[in-house]
């Protein structure tokens, strides 16, 4: 905003907050700027006559023609006055709005910035109300939408859109066409994702913001007059997207905070009100209860209010089948009708309970909306394709009652078409926010065959492909038409398997070949059709339910009842029927259980992998195989005994990882020999990128990553197949003894011990990136501590001190369920270096005050920090004391973080 409107603006606000005419030392004081600069900007309003001057000592300076406009607008409470949050988080967005709007004479051309989902294209719609209501534009002025993305593949088509076309301006111009400019005449234009208007056309904008006309597309000599306010909104930087002298002619730049940036209370006025329009809907109260409730308030909701309302409604619909189907007295919402996603944000109250408590004060267990009561805000976020839609699922109901099916199928059928109505607009935010990022890389025409190929596949295969899938296909389409044209042969290895292990998926790519043969010219070879099938067999994604976060246990033995036993007793103890147990007779052919065990495997996958516990022989290869075959990443453990079984149960139930599982079993197998490992300091940093057939995908994902490091020169990135698992795994094994890999960067999913993952789709749309650089901090960080301690350790090697507190720094994180920030990881670090040192030559512990009491108050801590260290005793041949044991645990427990 230009320093004179800003002037012009704190004079409108002090106006009307001092009810009198305002001094030049005062808006001084406001802008913290000399009043002889602010006295020459009023000389110049005044000139312009947009303020009047109130001779005197000091000259008081009014508005001229805002002061009644700004009072009427406030006293009759307006549609921006209206919208929750006016008072908390959008307080400064709507004085700004109010000031974009009555600045006299024609109002301020205005950006407005913010995330994906919050709410700009409804903050723009609202300015337009307010400015009917202001009376500054006529009850039926036009308010003209257009989003720039629709067309951003085609510049052209954008300009001859908003400017109109003159008569022959290009083929197929047979006839002048009246652009959105003109219609909007009067009243406002908002251009949605504006950063998607080319430098040609932003140009062509800002001579008309500048000289108020502007031509059609192919006019030469003809000008057309029109009065429109231009509302423009991006979710990027506008000086990275848009042009300088644009952005200059945009005064007025409004910046829309995050649902994040929102205090507790609003977002729960947010809630309130979504839910009491389900209620106007359906004509009903709705009822939630607390835990529910809770939920919708703690969970991470990354796209933002847009989110939020189609989580909500996807719950609100499937408590109304509920209240259809069993003949229910009222609609009640419960934990089980929240999305999967939703419900974690229960496991977040602990750090926000002084918030809920004041929120729920008095409010009891179940809550109550309803429409009609207390009808407060009004928030406008109407989404049309939604309306109708209990309707639809009474319909749904009684046609499926009617033909007979059980009430335990009518729920499932619903719920599941509840569920896909809702997913497409979450899908298509995220979609459209990462393809920006991928559009740099791989033109539009690629993406959109992309669409086209996976939206029949998952209608042929009745599977949904989620974005993974997505971005990664595109990456592989994009190499492999390349590789085409340029006359290079593709080779598939193992094209036989495919066809027989996926025969629908299979004849599915045959028939997607054609389409992308007809799109690009090209002749697909049958090895790049088995390349399109692994894409469509793999990574599909199930129905939310219960078991989808959980990793999968499945014990395979000899003998007749060996695996049989110890998944009872593991279960028994447990409390849930998780693990399964495979027994092998002893004159079983391996083939034969291979086949067995392979079936359980994909029955039993719920995305998050499979720990295998097998006693010996050939069951312990059984595991990769698997993985080669099915694309299900299973983990194998050998010489299992029934503690390890319990184990892996219990954490599998808890929800943890397929890596912390496999983790904590090698060591409960290994519990006696000490931990060898090599020193990483001296290892070159690399970085791995994989697809299918390491050239195409992995190769750009090699090139994106090298453009956004800095650290060119001081880390190797690699490129490799993943076509064969053990080649693979091969290859790795090998960079290990010589190199530390950092990452891996793969189009699929790919989890091995001690190695960060990190999805092509991370890396595309930044967050992997970020990952990345955060790892090499974090490294350098630790390369440097060990030099330094090598020099100050007279007992140990103080590079190979550091590596093996990593690791113990970060198993006692994950048991304990805390988290300290790095700068914290360093001081621990260096506290049990100095330690084990004194330790190893003979030195003693100190004591620690009120140890006793200290142990009463912490004693699970202590076990388990105890059990952590046990390891380092065992290799540095010492004996961490209790004293020195309180000391670790304070320094862990004082310095955690919220998680």
């Amino acid at each position: 905003m230009k320093k004179i409107d800003q002037v012009y603006e704190i004079l409108v606000e002090l106006e009307e907050k001092k009810k009198r005419g305002i001094s030049a030392i005062e808006i001084s004081k406001v802008l913290g700027t000399d009043r002889a600069n602010i006295s020459r900007y009023l000389n110049k309003l005044y000139k312009d006559q947009k303020v009047e001057k109130i001779n005197g000592r000091p000259v008081l300076y009014k508005a001229i023609k805002s002061e009644s406009i700004y009072k009427r607008t406030v006293e009759n409470n307006n549609s921006l006055d209206k919208i929750i949050g006016a008072q908390l988080s959008l307080r400064t967005p709507i004085q700004q709005a109010k000031a974009a709007i009555l600045y006299p004479p024609n109002g301020l051309h205005t950006l407005i910035l913010g995330e994906t989902g919050v709410g700009k294209s409804m903050f723009a719609e609202l300015m337009y109300q307010f400015a009917k209501e202001a009376k500054v534009i006529p009850e039926d002025a036009p308010f003209i939408q257009f989003n720039c993305a629709d067309y951003a593949e085609n510049p052209q088509l954008i300009i001859s859109q908003i400017f109109g076309v003159k008569k022959g301006a290009y083929t197929g111009a047979d006839r002048d066409k009246e652009g959105l400019l003109k219609k909007a005449d009067s009243g406002i234009l908002f251009l949605d994702e504006v950063h998607r208007l080319s430098p040609q056309g932003q140009e062509m904008l800002f001579t008309y913001i500048d000289k108020g006309f502007f031509r059609p597309l192919g006019e030469t000599e003809k000008v057309i007059y029109v009065n429109v306010r231009i509302i423009a909104a991006t979710t990027e930087d506008p000086q990275s997207y848009l042009l300088k002298t644009f952005t200059r002619r945009i005064p007025m730049t409004i910046v829309l905070p995050s649902l994040k940036d929102k205090g507790m209370m609003e977002r729960y006025s947010l809630i309130e009100s979504f839910i009491k329009e389900e209620s106007k809907r359906i004509g009903k109260s709705i009822y939630i209860n607390k835990n529910s409730l809770i939920s919708l308030l703690l969970y991470d909701c990354p796209n933002n209010i847009g989110q939020l309302k189609s989580d909500i409604q996807l719950a609100c619909a499937k408590a109304f089948v509920n209240y259809k189907s069993n003949q229910e007295e009222y609609i009640l919402i419960n934990q089980a009708d929240l999305p999967q996603h939703v419900k974690r944000g229960l496991m977040k109250i602990k750090q926000n309970r002084e918030d809920i408590e004041r929120i729920f004060e008095g409010k009891g267990d179940i809550l109550r909306f309803y429409y009609k009561d207390d009808k407060g805000y009004e928030i406008n976020y109407q989404y049309k394709d939604n309306e109708g839609f209990y309707d639809i699922i009474e319909k749904k109901l009684e046609d499926l009652k009617n033909t007979g099916a059980k009430d335990e199928e009518i729920n499932h059928i619903i719920n599941l078409a509840i569920e896909s109505h809702f997913q497409k607009y979450i899908k298509n935010l995220s979609l459209n926010i990462k393809k920006k990022e991928i559009s740099e890389i791989v033109n539009m025409e690629i993406l959109q065959v992309v669409e086209e190929i996976l939206s029949f596949a998952s209608k042929r295969l009745k599977k949904e492909y989620d974005e993974k899938i997505y971005f990664g296909l595109a990456l592989h389409l994009h190499g492999c038409i390349e590789r085409l044209k340029n006359g290079n042969k593709i080779y598939h290895p193992k094209l036989n398997m495919i066809r027989v292990e996926y025969p629908d998926e299979f004849l599915v790519a045959m028939e997607i070949a054609k389409i992308i043969d007809d799109k690009f010219n090209i002749e697909t070879p049958l090895d790049e059709i088995g390349y399109l099938a692994m894409f469509l067999a793999s990574n599909t994604l199930d129905s939310e339910d219960e078991e989808k976060d959980k990793v999968g246990i499945l014990v395979v033995m000899h003998g007749k009842s060996t695996a049989s036993s110890m998944v009872e007793v593991a279960n028994t103890l447990v409390g849930v029927q998780h693990a399964k147990a495979l027994d092998m007779p002893l004159n079983m052919k391996p083939q034969v259980m291979y086949e067995i065990v392979k079936q359980h495997v994909r029955e039993m996958d719920r995305g998050k992998g499979i720990i295998l516990m097998v006693d010996m022989g050939s069951l312990t290869n059984f595991g990769d195989m698997i993985y080669e075959e099915t694309g299900i990443i299973v983990k194998t453990i050998d010489m299992v005994s029934t503690p390890m079984v319990i184990d892996a149960c219990r954490k599998a139930v808890l929800g943890r990882e397929l890596d912390e599982i496999y983790t904590s079993c090698r060591e409960m197998n290994f519990y006696n020999k000490p931990i060898e490992r090599k020193s990483d300091l001296n290892k070159k940093n690399i970085i791995i990128t994989a697809c299918f057939t390491g050239e195409g995908a992995s190769e750009r994902l090699k090139r994106i990553i090298q453009e956004k490091l800095h650290e060119k020169n001081s880390i190797e990135i690699i490129p490799l197949n993943i076509l064969d698992r053990r080649e693979f795994l091969c290859k790795i094994n090998q960079y290990k003894e010589k190199h530390k890999i950092l990452a891996i960067v793969s189009t699929i999913d790919i989890h091995l011990d001690g190695i960060q993952f990190i999805s092509a789709t991370e890396v595309l749309n930044g967050e992997g990136i970020k990952k990345i650089m955060d790892i090499v901090k974090e490294e350098e960080m630790y390369l440097n501590v060990g030099k330094s301690l090598k020099e100050h350790m007279k007992y140990i090697d103080g590079g190979k001190i550091v590596d093996d507190l990593r690791y113990t720094i970060d198993d006692i994180q994950v048991k304990l369920n805390i988290q300290v920030v790095d700068e914290v990881k360093i001081g621990i670090i260096l506290h049990l270096s100095f330690l084990i040192d004194k330790l190893c030559g003979g030195g003693k512990e100190v004591n620690f005050h009120n140890l006793e009491e200290y142990k009463d108050q912490y004693s699970r801590e202590l076990i388990i920090i105890k059990d952590c260290l046990r390891p380092l005793e065992r290799n540095y041949n010492i004996e961490i004391g209790e004293n020195e044991l309180a000391y670790i645990c304070k320094m862990f427990l004082l310095n955690r973080e919220d998680m």
